[in-house]
């Protein structure tokens, strides 16, 4: 039952996304392009949908983590960790510039694949290999260092 419930909050976002024109790149590369702002052809319409989110999300994180446990899970997985390190740097960075290349986020991109065609699937599939190769670093073993020997 679990799975049809995630399954429907998923596709609702999903919808969500279509409505509000996140799935054409051209919306968040219009958002992107502040220097069309003298000329009209700016589109303020995307930081409409990220305040949106982020209200949504405050209020649902203060309701959420209310609760002794999740609904669909036998304990809540929060970040314990507040140390600023390259990960945290060069994460966002390289989706910043992901996303001003292309147009496209996770979501977007996911939900362009039913009518955004190659662009959408390049994404993608290059947006995989990324994952897969953070993954692959993140869990490679730490390289040992030679020892030197004491003099």
């Amino acid at each position: 039952m679990s799975v049809l419930v995630q399954f429907a909050i998923g596709l609702v976002f999903g919808l969500g996304l279509v409505v509000a024109g996140m799935s054409n790149p051209a919306k968040v590369l219009n958002f992107l392009d502040l220097g069309a702002i003298p000329s009209g052809g700016w589109d303020p319409s995307l930081a409409f949908v990220m305040a949106g989110g982020i209200a949504v999300t405050f209020v649902g994180y203060r309701l959420v983590l209310r609760r002794s446990q999740p609904i669909f899970g036998g304990t809540f997985h929060l970040p314990t960790s507040t140390d600023i390190d390259a990960r945290i740097i060069a994460g966002p960075a390289i989706f910043g510039i992901g996303w001003g290349l292309a147009g496209f986020c996770p979501g977007p991109a996911f939900t362009a694949l039913t009518v955004g065609g190659n662009p959408a699937l390049i994404f993608v599939a290059a947006m995989m290999v990324g994952m897969g190769a953070a993954r692959w670093l993140a869990n490679r073993p730490a390289a040992s260092l030679p020892v030197a020997p004491r003099a």
